[in-house]
């Protein structure tokens, strides 16, 4: 397995990323863990999560439930980096990256995992009224601690990204090596561009979410009758337009020349992006699973890459 640096953080990871969001939620546990095995055992190592998942289920933590029981009973913990994130609402009174909050929630992550490390703790969202000075330095403290190894952000503007990367310079703290963006084949415009140029000039690692636009780019939504599908259906009426359609149709040619599918073509073109390191993608069944790790396989020309960047222009 090629690995790739994660910025300057030390860490390498395999080019695509497990995203843990379903886990607890839309599957079981032993789902999960069959999952997390196969991902595991074909030499993938990045696992992503978040305290959030999954609030909106009336689950917050179980995400990262799951995965503590995994790697307690899996004993993989040395095989593997976990990834999650702290910041967005779990209650009124649980929320933002104030230096208390940050402290107080790590153990709570650290306890939920069972472990005594977090290889990557992401900013999930910004938090304006907290100081850059403030909210760097509870990193700091923790890195320092041995609790968190490298730090990320995401949801990030690339001016508050930017700040950040020059307060930590000034304070001598450790520095976001890692963005978190929405980026996919539908969300081109809030990357491109200033991020895009930023995470390059100081070479911070990129891994992408809705990295298959919450699965609009699996192909299986091509008309509104097709949203009672799944439950995130009704959120692909967004893409369900000329230019999505487009894109779709670009998806079906590419993949019928390389005897793959849309999903996998989709997460091919963001592995072949330059700035990206490793899109993140969930399975809900060791099928799709397999279709996940296809992708990396899938060595897209130049002729197959300018057809999808025109199409989702």
């Amino acid at each position: 397995m090629n690995k790739r640096a994660l910025g300057r953080s030390g860490l390498e990871v395999a080019p695509l990323a497990l995203g843990g969001n379903v886990f607890g939620w839309t599957i079981g546990e032993e789902t999960s863990f069959q999952i997390l095995d196969g991902f595991v055992g074909e030499g993938f190592n990045l696992i992503d999560t978040a305290d959030i998942y999954s609030t909106w289920a009336g689950k917050p933590g179980i995400s990262e439930t799951v995965i503590g029981n995994w790697l307690r009973r899996s004993g993989k913990r040395s095989e593997v980096l976990i990834a999650t994130k702290v910041g967005m609402e779990m209650a009124p009174d649980r929320k933002g990256l104030s230096k208390a909050y940050i402290i107080s929630e790590v153990e709570t992550s650290l306890r939920r995992l069972q472990t005594d490390r977090i290889d990557l703790y992401q900013s999930h969202t910004d938090d304006a009224s907290t100081p850059l000075d403030e909210m760097l330095g509870a990193y700091a403290q923790l890195v320092q601690q041995g609790k968190v190894r490298a730090i990320g952000a995401s949801n990030f503007t690339a001016e508050r990204l930017g700040a950040a990367l020059l307060a930590s310079e000034r304070l001598d703290y450790p520095r976001y090596e890692c963005l978190q963006p929405h980026y996919n084949l539908c969300e081109r415009a809030g990357f491109e561009g200033a991020l895009e140029r930023l995470c390059k000039e100081k070479r911070l690692g990129v891994i992408t979410y809705f990295s298959l636009a919450s699965g609009f780019l699996t192909g299986k939504y091509r008309s509104e009758s097709d949203f009672s599908k799944s439950p995130r259906g009704q959120g692909m009426k967004k893409y369900l337009n000329e230019r999505g359609l487009r894109i779709l149709a670009a998806l079906d040619e590419v993949a019928a020349s390389y005897s793959a599918n849309p999903a996998q073509v989709a997460l091919a073109w963001l592995i072949a992006r330059p700035a990206v390191t490793a899109p993140i993608a969930s399975a809900t069944s060791l099928a799709q699973l397999g279709d996940l790790i296809a992708s990396t396989r899938l060595r897209l020309d130049r002729e197959a890459i300018g057809r999808l960047d025109r199409a989702s222009a």
